[in-house]
């Protein structure tokens, strides 16, 4: 018999397009992973089990069956986008237990395409840090159960990463895409400002949040993409060979990158480099001040997501954070800090076609009760771990993780391909050949699985 689950979301989709595999089967077997393994690595808040095959009939029903991009392929959705019919709890006990009339934009666009909405994972209460635990579960990295699986898409990554999974939804605020991903050996993509409906909280942290897919690979990651973006979106390749720059150089000052991952950059960099690309050595003019920006923007963006939720059922950490931002967001409304931040990389992009980085500055934080931890504990662990994505959050251009490498304990290592607006496709094609030249381990297969 043939085993889906562990498969590709582009395998999957073209056995039941064909008829070689049949939805409820594709289904029940990612269910049945779900019942065996979550309960050690938390990925999910809520499981969909007989909704989810009652889905999977109705997609092998359909009679557009044989052209349906995503066709009978299980998805798990984050936990702060709404699904027909389950509330949407955002990590919180604050928030409401009343169902979703309709689902978000996004899920709607997975449905139509023909995946079935398997549950809905677990994040960090609104979706604030860059750990993933709380009052409904705390989320594990599948390669390294001691380590938390990132933030805030942790459940979608560790979903997708413990092949319950192929593919999943989550968003990007100040990298809750490549942070997780980057944990967890994924390809995730956060698409440049208005490629992807955004439509996240209560105004997409002022503009910076995006909506992206998670996958293991490369292919799995466009094709999901180009269902999120919808008509127009120009799914194959972008053609031509880019200029590539490489910085192992921390956007924040006093926060220096670890050698596993910078490491992972060079080596990168030598594989596309041997490849034919152009490649050279070249570090962004970072501002100084970009720490304090990122910061203002940051706990703005949860004190106006709070705005309207009980501060006695919020945990202390969310509280300060967005108590803090309260102070910030008339001035973060205005939108001059990120015009001036895009202002002075612009001539950076204009000379290089992709900027390659370290992922993370070092790997994650120890699997524990942040959320029941101090909130300047929090934001230190954060800053200290992940100082290199929020700047593309903050000019809204496009950007990604990328495996590459391993760490000392064996869990998978990572590298960030940023980008001018509109070069998704640049920096998939980019992606690829990394893919293609050191092929990456897909699925963990966690102890005692």
């Amino acid at each position: 018999m043939t085993r889906w689950a562990g498969r590709s979301a582009a395998e999957i989709a073209a056995a039941v397009r064909e008829r070689r595999a049949a939805p409820r089967a594709v289904v029940a077997e990612h269910l049945a992973r779900i019942e065996r393994l979550d309960g050690r690595i938390g990925a999910f808040r809520t499981v969909r089990a007989e909704a989810a095959l009652a889905e999977a009939d109705e997609v092998a029903a359909r009679p557009d069956l044989g052209e349906l991009p995503l066709a009978g392929v299980p998805v798990a959705v984050k936990d702060n986008l709404a699904v027909r019919g389950e509330a949407t709890r955002v990590g919180s006990a604050a928030t409401p237990d009343t169902p979703a009339a309709q689902d978000h934009v996004t899920v709607a666009r997975l449905r139509a395409a023909g995946a079935v909405v398997v549950g809905l994972t677990n994040v960090p209460e609104l979706c604030v840090f860059g750990t993933t635990e709380g009052v409904f579960g705390a989320a594990r990295n599948p390669w390294d159960r001691t380590r938390t699986a990132g933030g805030s898409s942790g459940g979608s990554a560790a979903a997708v990463a413990a092949g319950m999974t192929p593919v999943a939804l989550g968003n990007d605020g100040m990298g809750s895409l490549r942070i997780p991903a980057a944990n967890c050996g994924l390809v995730a993509i956060k698409p440049g400002y208005g490629v992807v409906p955004a439509g996240i909280g209560e105004g997409d942290w002022f503009g910076m949040s995006e909506n992206g897919p998670l996958a293991t690979t490369v292919e799995d990651a466009r094709l999901t993409l180009s269902v999120l973006a919808g008509a127009g979106f120009e799914r194959g390749s972008a053609g031509g060979a880019p200029a590539v720059a490489v910085s192992v150089r921390s956007p924040l000052a006093g926060t220096a990158v670890s050698r596993p991952y910078a490491r992972a950059v060079r080596d990168a960099a030598l594989l596309l480099a041997g490849s034919g690309l152009l490649v050279r050595r070249a570090d962004p003019p970072y501002p100084l001040s970009l720490g304090l920006t990122a910061v203002r923007h940051w706990t703005a963006g949860t004190a106006v997501d709070a705005a309207a939720l009980d501060p006695r059922r919020l945990a202390r950490r969310t509280r300060v954070h967005a108590a803090v931002g309260r102070r910030f967001v008339a001035g973060v409304r205005t939108g001059g800090m990120r015009e001036r931040l895009r202002e002075r990389l612009e001539p950076f992009f204009a000379e290089h076609d992709v900027l390659l980085t370290p992922a993370l500055a070092r790997r994650s934080p120890a699997a524990g009760p942040w959320h029941e931890r101090g909130w300047l504990r929090n934001v230190l662990a954060n800053t200290a771990y992940s100082p290199l994505t929020p700047p593309w959050n903050l000019t809204g251009w496009p950007a990604m993780a990328v495996p590459s490498g391993t760490l000392p304990s064996g869990a998978p290592c990572a590298v960030q391909l940023v980008g001018r607006p509109g070069s998704e496709a640049v920096l998939l094609d980019v992606a690829e050949r990394i893919e293609r030249l050191r092929p990456w381990r897909r699925i963990a297969e966690p102890v005692g699985a």
